[in-house]
C-alpha cells in the first residue's frame, strides 16, 4: 500500500518506547491480533492471556520524558515501519473524526498510540512483545510492537507487507471505536465459543477497519489536501485478507498442533475475519459493522 506523493505527517501521535500507567484491569478487548500469541498459548497451556499479562497491578507509571515519532514524508512511510505506523494514525484519525459524528452521532476521541520495544506498562497491566498489538480500553491506547509483524508471516502463515499491518492497527482503532460506541461495556467479553460476544467484538473490529481501508484512498489530509494513500491494488487488498485469515481461531488451533474447536474461539474463524472486513471494505457503515446485534455470524 503506498502514501500518496506529496503526503507530510507532522508526528507527535505516536510515542515511542512504552511507559505508560498500570492500573488495577487486565487488559481486555484485545485485537484481532492484539492477543494472537496469548490466545496461543492459551489453547496450548489451558492458561489464561491475564497470566501473559500480568494480572492486575498498581504504582505510578513511566514518568520520564517521552519520546515521540517525528515527522515523515510519505516517501518515509512507504519504506519506514515507525513512518508508516505515523501515517497511519493520521488517516485513522481524519477517517474516523469524519465518520463517528456522521454515522453515530458521537464525536471522536483521539486514542494514545505506543510503539514499544520488549515490554510496555499500561493501565491494563503489564505486557511483553509477546503480547502481540492490542487496545486497553482503561487508558484509551493502542500498543504496537512492530517486530510483530515478522512474527504474522513466520508463525501464522500471512503474507505480510504494509496493507497487511496497517490492517492491524486499523483493527485495533476499530476497538477503541467500540469503546466510544459503550459496546465494549454492553458486552461480555469473558465468555468463547463461535457466537459468544468475544467473537463478535472481534469481527466488528475486523468490519470497522476494512471500512477505513475502503476509503483511505479518497481521505484527504486536511493539511496538504493529498489523498494519504493510493488506490488499493489486488495484491494489496489480498495482503490484508490474508492477514485477517491467518488471526483466525482456527488457523491458530491448528498451528498449535490441536484440534479445531469452536468452542474455544474468541476472535473468530479465518473466513469469518475475511468476511467481515470485506463488509466495511465494500462500503459497509458503522450499522452493517455491528456485529454485536447480527442474528448469525
Amino acid at each position: 500500500m503506498t502514501f500518496s506523493e506529496g503526503g507530510q505527517f507532522e508526528g507527535g501521535r505516536v510515542r515511542k518506547g512504552g511507559g505508560g500507567r498500570r492500573g488495577a484491569v487486565v487488559a481486555g478487548g484485545g485485537g484481532g491480533v492484539a492477543i494472537v500469541v496469548a490466545l496461543l498459548y492459551m489453547l496450548v497451556t489451558g492458561n489464561s492471556p491475564a497470566d501473559i499479562l500480568g494480572g492486575t497491578t498498581s504504582g505510578a507509571g513511566d514518568t520520564g520524558e517521552q519520546a515521540y515519532v517525528g515527522e515523515c514524508t510519505a516517501e518515509q512511510a512507504n519504506t519506514d515501519p515507525e513512518c508508516r505506523l505515523s501515517g497511519a494514525v493520521d488517516s485513522l484519525d481524519v477517517y474516523w473524526a469524519a465518520t463517528l459524528p456522521e454515522q453515530a452521532g458521537v464525536e471522536y476521541e483521539l486514542p494514545e498510540v505506543v510503539s514499544f520495544t520488549g515490554a510496555v506498562d499500561t493501565a491494563c497491566g503489564s505486557a511483553t512483545s509477546a503480547t502481540g498489538p492490542f487496545y486497553c480500553p482503561a487508558d484509551t491506547t493502542v500498543y504496537e510492537d512492530l517486530a510483530f509483524y515478522d512474527q504474522l508471516s513466520s508463525q501464522f502463515g500471512a503474507e505480510g507487507g504494509p496493507l497487511a499491518e496497517m490492517y492491524v492497527t486499523a483493527h485495533e482503532f476499530g476497538h477503541h471505536i467500540e469503546n466510544q460506541l459503550g459496546l465494549f461495556e454492553r458486552a461480555d467479553r469473558s465468555g468463547t465459543g463461535p457466537d459468544s460476544d468475544s467473537v463478535r467484538i472481534e469481527l466488528m473490529a475486523d468490519c470497522l477497519a476494512g471500512m477505513w481501508a475502503g476509503n483511505a484512498a479518497t481521505t484527504e489530509d486536511p493539511d496538504t489536501g493529498v489523498t494519504f494513500l493510493e488506490p488499493i491494488t489486488t495484491d494489496e487488498l489480498n495482503q490484508a485478507l490474508s492477514a485477517a485469515a491467518a488471526v483466525g481461531d482456527d488457523n491458530i488451533q491448528r498451528r498449535s498442533g490441536g484440534d479445531v474447536n469452536p468452542e474455544a474461539f474468541s476472535h473468530g474463524s479465518s473466513e469469518q475475519r475475511v468476511q467481515w472486513f470485506t463488509i466495511g471494505y465494500n462500503g459497509g457503515t458503522i450499522q452493517d459493522c455491528n456485529a454485536l446485534d447480527a442474528s448469525s455470524l
